[in-house]
């Protein structure tokens, strides 16, 4: 149970607001699932990164949330942040169109590194909604909890923030919609960046100097959406 380094390994404050979680009966049941799943599979991301995203980004920092659905499925690509590879693995096709549209949006000329580390430290908490996959499997950690856990996030952060930017990319995460409190925070919807689905509306978004242009109404230090 240690190895896969859930509960408590996680950062205080989320650990903190997420507390009933970690006790509740699905959650005892996800880590049973985890730990069959070490013994015959192998899991992304490493023990020590399914938490990566609130441990960069702590719930009394977070400023933007932007939805994935599961972590990279590759050798090497997850850890622990939504559509965010390490350095040294190259962009996924996602990843890029979210650069080219910044690089629309705001003129930003596209990076040749995928991690966004450089996000999650400024406020912009990168969670997927299930954080671990079998390799090669995608979707393979489909309803054995991790659902539960991160719509509790979500519904955590609606509750007890405010202001807070939710950057809702695509059906799946549009269906999150319903545990933010819309007359606390924004809530921007556009089409998944998919090289399948980005002409569908999620080039053009502006998504990104729209993030900026709330941040600084609500008196909030914007994100430098640069990735060096």
């Amino acid at each position: 149970m240690n190895e896969l380094k859930i509960n408590p390994n996680i950062e205080n404050s989320w650990n903190k607001a997420l507390y009933n979680e970690f006790q509740s009966k699905y959650f005892i049941e996800l880590k049973k699932s985890l730990i069959k799943e070490k013994e015959k599979y192998v899991i992304f991301p490493k023990g020590s990164e399914i938490f990566n995203a609130y441990n960069l980004t702590p719930f009394d920092k977070v400023k933007v949330v932007i939805i994935g659905q599961d972590p990279y499925h590759g050798e090497g690509q997850a850890h622990g942040l939504s559509f965010s590879v390490p350095n040294g693995i190259k962009p996924p096709p996602s990843l890029v169109n979210i650069y080219k549209e910044i690089y629309n949006d705001l003129n930003i000329f596209p990076s040749l590194s995928g991690n966004l580390t450089n996000w999650a430290k400024q406020g912009v908490l990168l969670l997927n909604s299930i954080l671990t996959v079998r390799k090669n499997e995608a979707g393979s950690h489909r309803n054995i909890g991790w659902e539960n856990f991160t719509n509790a996030t979500i519904r955590k952060i609606s509750e007890e923030k405010d202001g807070v930017i939710f950057l809702l990319w695509g059906s799946f995460a549009q269906e999150k919609e319903i545990f933010i409190n819309k007359n606390k925070h924004i809530v921007l919807k556009a089409a998944h960046p998919s090289p399948f689905s980005s002409y569908r509306g999620f080039f053009g978004c502006k998504h990104f100097s729209k993030t900026n242009e709330a941040l600084t109404s609500l008196n909030k230090e914007i994100i430098n959406w640069q990735i060096e």
